[in-house]
Parts: structure tokens; sequence; C-alpha cells
């Protein structure tokens, strides 16, 4: 990778860590399920500026889901992905002034708020909502992308309460984000966002992610998910605070 192909917003070096994260992420998603396109966040958010952070993050983010919805496909619940598309499409439309209008130091503190609400949170009981519910959820969810980029627990957690089993949930969940992100795309692209500078360091994202995917299944299957918990939260939380000292920093100035 030459300085040619790097953006002017990073420096070779976090590009590089950026592609090698995308690949232990991947693989962390592959095995447990989540918590692959929040790491990814937060460690993107702290070389990168918010106004790039966010339509980046969604782009390798739909090429991540992608390859798991085409894996999966046979265990998608359409009809929920239905009613989540159409409150996608209305949360995306409100989202994106509100993502053109907000500081870059507020959305970093935003960020880091995010992750950690969504890493140590208490979630309630599973149980199954109506469809409006869902669709509610869905706008609600792509209001957040918008501004805070990962919102894959979120979705989960409005799938889950459906009391779907692992491969409908996770199919399902996949199925959700790769609207949810195209959509996010198709946005910051109307918005004028500079997608050619990027695409090499993209491509190489995603390329790396999708090896993650395929080592991750079958490397990191055994791993105690109470030990991952664990290192999760922890590497969450010092990430998530970094963050928002950037935010701070820059909102004092």
């Amino acid at each position: 990778m030459t300085l040619s192909l790097i953006p002017a917003e990073i420096s070779p070096l976090f590009a590089a860590v950026m592609v090698f994260c995308s690949f232990l992420t991947s693989a962390l998603t592959a095995a447990m399920g989540l918590g692959g396109g929040t790491a990814l966040l937060a460690v993107m958010g702290l070389g990168m500026p918010v106004a790039s952070l966010m339509p980046v993050h969604g782009m390798v983010q739909l090429g991540s889901n992608l390859s798991r919805t085409l894996i999966q496909r046979v265990y998608v619940v359409w009809p929920l992905v239905l009613w989540f598309l159409l409150g996608s499409t209305v949360g995306i439309a409100l989202g994106a002034p509100l993502a053109a209008a907000i500081p870059d130091s507020i959305a970093r503190i935003a960020l880091a708020l995010f992750i950690l609400w969504t890493v140590f949170h208490k979630r309630s009981a599973a149980r199954p909502t109506n469809k409006l519910f869902f669709v509610i959820g869905g706008g609600l969810s792509s209001i957040g992308t918008m501004i805070v980029g990962a919102t894959g627990p979120m979705v989960a957690g409005l799938i889950s309460a459906q009391g779907l089993k692992r491969q409908p949930l996770i199919a399902t969940h996949a199925t959700c984000m790769v609207l949810q992100h195209g959509l996010k795309i198709l946005a910051f692209g109307l918005m004028g966002f500079a997608w050619a500078a990027w695409l090499p360091v993209l491509i190489a994202m995603i390329v790396s992610g999708a090896l993650g995917t395929w080592l991750g299944s079958r490397l990191l299957d055994n791993l105690p998910e109470k030990l991952f918990r664990v290192v999760f939260r922890l590497t969450m939380l010092l990430l998530s605070l970094q963050l928002l000292w950037q935010g701070v920093q820059g909102w004092l100035r």
C-alpha cells in the first residue's frame, strides 16, 4: 500500500491497522455472531474524522454482512426484513441531515457513549414484538447509524426479541444490516462523500474482512464465550474512554 493509495485524512500506518482490524473483527463476528462492527468502529474512530468514519465503516460492514447473508440465506426471516426495511428507509432520510450538522467532537462523544451503552447495558428478557414496533425500531436504529455508526447490537436486540433461534437470528440480523448499511451508503453518496479516494483502502478492508470471516469460523468457534466477553468489554472500555477524551478535547477548544 503506497502513499498514493491512502486518503489524506489518515496515515499509511493507520490504514494498515484498519485493514488488519477488519480481519480480526470479522473473525470475532464469525465466531460470536456479534461484536465485530462495534470493535472496528471504535478502532477506526481513534484515527479518522467522523465525517469519513461513518460512510467508510458502513461500506466495510456492508461487505461483511453481505457474506454472512449469502451463506445463511436459507435461514433469513424475510417478513421481519421487510418491516425493518420500511422503518430504515424513513430513519436514514431523517438521520442524514443530523449527521451533516453534528460537529466532529460531539459525534465522537456520542459514539463513545453509544459504544459503552451497547457493551455494558443489561439486556432484558426476549419477548415478541408487533410489526409496528419492529418498523419503529428499524427507523430509530437507522437514525442512529447515520450519527454513531455501529447500531448492530441495537438491531440484534430488536430481532432477538422475536424469539428466533441462533441461525435465523444471525441470518436475519445480517440481512437487516446489509439493507441499513446500503441505504446509509446511498445517503452519504448523495451528500457528496468522496468514495473514490477511499476505494483502495475499502477494497483491502473488505477482502481482509472476508478472510477473517472464513478463518474465524474455523479457529475461534472454541473460544470460551465468557473469556471473550471479558476481554471484549475491557477493550471497548479503553477505546471508548479514548474516544470520549478526544471528543471532550475537541469540544473545549
